[in-house]
């Protein structure tokens, strides 16, 4: 390879690294960190921004990771980079999560640069959504993407939703009887300025009144929530047959492919994963996958009310803290 073509692979890396940047993460903890290597690139998870109290085992910041992997290799993608991905590379190095290596050059796919466009426009919306129902096509395409990650999506009934609404009202009261689960959202949710956290700007100013309680974030935020409820939301499991940190990741990549989908589509996403971090709700979950798999996440899917503007994005950390050029020539970033 060239110095020209070295040049230009290391560029590309960076910027797919930058572009990774807006991937959803659990309450906008953004627990990743890129190294740009001459020839690959490593996505490292970050022990200070993990949920100590909430997410000891580390399945949503591995979640969270998957995204940002996931958003990366389509942004490789989009450029014309062929790449592969090795998960959990080193044993040895529990903070390292994938390795993109072996690129090479091929054409530009407009496909993955729509996706790009979706990245800079996704954001979570805790509004009610509104009396518009999500159609069916736009449910089994986002299912699709979803599964070409090696996940799946299951569509709840209307029984299981009702289900799903009291492990989340129990999901609740667990943790809002924990101290320490409460110490820790009140810091996520008082992080302004700091490029990490929920502002009080995406957060609803009063619980709205829906089948399905969202979390309750123990301070109100300013966003209107207006008259909807949750009556036209599709709720969905995301889930996948093991329960280990290499299958945590690529629901991570699930997410992000279903959710940018949704985005293209114009279907909100909600991610509620205050079910799957208290281990008898988690369980009640799996109850509802038939006790043969693994629930990571559940997503509720529906139209914003468009009279209504949506929440603005979450902050972000800058390039310089999330990531790390060191390791090239030409000190990009």
């Amino acid at each position: 390879m060239t110095t020209s073509q070295e040049s230009r692979l290391t560029t590309a890396l960076a910027e797919a690294a930058v572009t990774a940047g807006h991937a959803p993460s659990v309450h906008n903890t953004q627990p990743w960190r890129w190294r740009v290597l001459p020839d690959a690139l490593e996505l490292r998870s970050v022990a200070d921004r993990q949920l100590a109290a909430s997410d000891p085992d580390g399945r949503l910041l591995a979640i969270s990771c998957g995204a940002a992997l996931h958003h990366a290799r389509l942004a490789l993608t989009a450029e014309g980079w062929r790449t592969a991905v090795q998960r959990l590379p080193d044993p040895g190095d529990s903070e390292l999560l994938a390795r993109l290596t072996d690129l090479s050059r091929t054409a530009a796919d407009p496909d993955a640069m729509r996706m790009v466009q979706c990245m800079r426009v996704r954001h979570t919306d805790r509004r009610p959504v509104s009396d518009e129902s999500v159609p069916a096509e736009a449910i089994e395409a986002i299912t699709q993407a979803v599964g070409a990650q090696g996940c799946r999506l299951q569509i709840l009934d209307r029984d299981q939703v009702l289900d799903l609404a009291a492990a989340a009202g129990h999901a609740d009261t667990v943790e809002a009887e924990d101290p320490e689960l409460r110490a820790e959202l009140a810091y996520w949710t008082s992080r302004a300025g700091e490029g990490t956290g929920l502002p009080p700007e995406v957060l609803p100013e009063q619980p709205p009144l829906t089948t399905v309680p969202g979390r309750d974030f123990g301070r109100p935020g300013s966003l209107p929530i207006g008259p909807g409820h949750d009556r036209t939301a599709v709720y969905a499991v995301l889930h996948g047959d093991e329960d280990e940190r290499d299958s945590w990741l690529r629901a991570g990549e699930a997410l992000s492919a279903g959710w940018l989908t949704a985005t293209r589509l114009g279907v909100s996403v909600v991610p509620l994963s205050a079910v799957v971090e208290v281990p008898g709700t988690r369980q009640t979950l799996r109850q509802l996958l038939s006790g043969l798999a693994f629930p990571y996440l559940v997503l509720r899917l529906g139209i914003a009310d468009p009279a209504h503007a949506g929440p603005p994005h979450t902050p972000r950390l800058t390039t310089a803290q999330v990531v790390d050029t060191s390791a090239v020539a030409d000190g990009h970033g």
